[in-house]
């Protein structure tokens, strides 16, 4: 893709005629720059400098003895923290795998459209660009009460220096190479008066950079898109022509930063083979031979490492292979997936948590899915299901464990079933609710998604409760958000260094651990640290999130206990 620059509101337009100018539009809320100290805090713990904001943090915990007769015994912690965040916004450049489909045009034509300020007709009214749906454009945060008493509210965004969606510089790669202004008239997803207007500045912007296509991993079906490849089956010279195309894009367009995001096809899931790609040495190894179950996004990721760009996956398949995530630790390289949480998921982990937390116990949840856009063809094969399968299937996991009077433990179940069979029976599982997911491909409903939930559980007294829901989504539309929120967050954390104020106050400031589980709010199945526990719930996700950037400013973390209210 050709060298892009990111035009300010008063760079010259692409050639347009009388009927196709951009109608005039007031600047939406979501996309609207708020000044860089929108919010600055007065306080002992928080020092700004013209080059860092520096806070102290108290992070407050709790261990835990579980004795026997239901006895606990905590014993609380507290652990001081230094963050210091680098003030400065990068230039920053997002480079999309995937950029020519659904998702990749949808998210071009957005931030043009809210760029260059387009507004468009629909069949009743005047539509203004906006970032509705991105959390951190379009969602606020409670800071404290006024001087009468009321809450006061602020864009998420504000908290912190972040990357404005508008300031992005585009590129990316796909294995179609049709230009940007006809891939997005493919996906069809954007409305036509919109797709008019943004048109030519999507066709300033090219063709895709050759992508990897490597068959076994996605459906046959996309064969007939696959003309714009890097050629051979060599993957360790796909590997140095994906690190060349990241240097070359971020020196081309004076890049300080760039953020990879993988939004291309699901891929079928990668076997885990000792030696394969098990280590950092293993993988590199497995690259340079060619190895079979070396997938495409694997190549990306580990490209991304090695360049020290961030690199998030929002797909299902497993890309962040043991040796990946090894990989990314040595060289302090961040990674974040997997698979953009949109529509039934993200409702799925409310509803449950909803359940759970009101002590009633969902006995099954079954969920079933259409739709006809291009990644419902591509799901359509039974391998790329599998990958989508598995990423939706694990939602409640998290929720189910921490409620032990509703569902019975792994050892529970174990002690019942060796009582009633005399021995001891392997591979047990605790008690869990039956989940079941489906996907069917219906070209006819396009980018236009059906969910179908039905949560049945129990209730007091042995008795039975259905809530059933449809839901019907625009797919990227919904997903398109995500990756906004994905990609600056990802490029905020590569500013954040912290401390532990325990190891003296000369201590060195560390970057974050590489798998960036703050962004978890926005995925399926959250990629964590190797050993810890994944967090499904949205409520926990969205609160780890807010505390997190309060503490980078030095603030306390959630104030919903609102005792001001309770007390004389």
């Amino acid at each position: 893709m050709a060298p892009n620059t990111t035009p300010s509101s008063g760079n010259a337009s692409p050639s347009l005629s009388v009927l196709d100018a951009p109608l005039a539009s007031p600047v939406h809320p979501t996309a609207a720059r708020s000044p860089a100290d929108a919010i600055t805090v007065q306080g002992e713990n928080t020092i700004y400098t013209d080059e860092y904001i520096t806070s102290k943090f108290i992070n407050r915990g709790a261990d835990v003895v579980v004795q026997e007769g239901g006895r606990y015994v905590i014993k609380p912690t507290v652990t001081p923290f230094e963050f210091r965040t680098q003030r400065k916004v990068p230039r920053t450049g997002l480079m999309l795998v995937g950029i020519g489909g659904n998702n990749g045009t949808t998210l071009v034509a957005t931030i043009l459209a809210n760029r260059h300020n387009i507004a468009w007709h629909t069949k009743s009214t005047i539509q203004r660009p906006n970032y509705i749906g991105s959390l951190l454009r379009a969602s606020t945060i409670r800071l404290g009460l006024d001087e009468t008493g009321k809450d006061v509210y602020a864009p998420l965004s504000d908290l912190l220096p972040m990357v404005h969606p508008n300031d992005l510089v585009l590129g990316g790669w796909d294995i179609s190479g049709a230009p940007l202004d006809a891939a997005m008239k493919r996906a069809a997803v954007l409305e036509w008066d919109l797709q008019r207007q943004v048109a030519p500045y999507l066709k300033q912007l090219g063709a895709p950079l050759p992508s990897i296509y490597y068959p076994d991993y996605i459906a046959a079906n996309q064969e007939d898109r696959a003309d714009n490849v890097i050629p051979g089956t060599n993957k360790g010279a796909h590997l140095e022509q994906i690190r060349k195309d990241i240097r070359d894009f971020k020196a081309a367009n004076n890049l300080d930063q760039v953020i990879v995001f993988w939004t291309a096809n699901t891929e079928r899931y990668s076997e885990i083979i000792p030696g394969v790609n098990d280590t950092a040495e293993a993988i590199l190894a497995s690259i340079e031979n060619s190895h079979e179950e070396v997938a495409p996004s694997t190549v990306f990721a580990v490209a991304s490492i090695l360049e020290g760009a961030p690199f998030i996956n929002g797909a299902p398949q497993n890309t962040f292979v043991p040796g990946v995530i090894k990989l990314a630790e040595q060289y302090k390289s961040f990674i974040g997936g997997d698979d953009l949480k949109s529509g039934q998921t993200k409702l799925k982990s409310v509803l449950a948590e909803f359940l759970v937390n009101a002590g009633i116990k969902p006995l099954s949840i079954a969920s079933y899915n259409h739709l006809g856009n291009n990644d419902g063809r591509n799901l359509s094969s039974q391998r790329q299901f599998r990958s989508k399968e598995i990423s939706k299937s694990s939602v409640v996991d998290d929720m189910v464990a921490a409620n032990h009077l509703l569902y019975k433990t792994k050892a529970e179940v174990e002690a019942e079933q060796e009582a009633s069979t005399g021995e001891k029976v392997k591979d047990v599982k605790g008690e869990h609710p039956d989940h079941i997911v489906v996907i069917k491909y219906v070209p006819a409903v396009g980018d236009s998604k059906r969910a179908i939930d039905e949560y049945y559980s129990e209730i007091m007294g042995g008795g039975r409760s259905t809530i059933n829901i449809f839901n019907e989504c625009e797919d990227s539309l919904l997903a398109t958000p995500l990756i906004l929120d994905l990609t600056i967050l990802a490029e905020l954390l590569t500013r954040v260094n912290y401390r532990e104020l325990t190891n003296g106050p000369d201590a060195d400031f560390k970057p974050l651990y590489p798998v960036l589980s703050l962004l978890s709010y926005m995925l399926k199945a959250p990629l964590v640290k190797p050993g810890t526990d994944v967090v499904n719930s949205l409520s926990r996700q969205r609160n780890a999130l807010e505390m997190f950037l309060k503490a980078c400013i030095g603030l306390e973390g959630s104030s919903d206990l609102l005792l001001e209210t309770r007390i004389w």
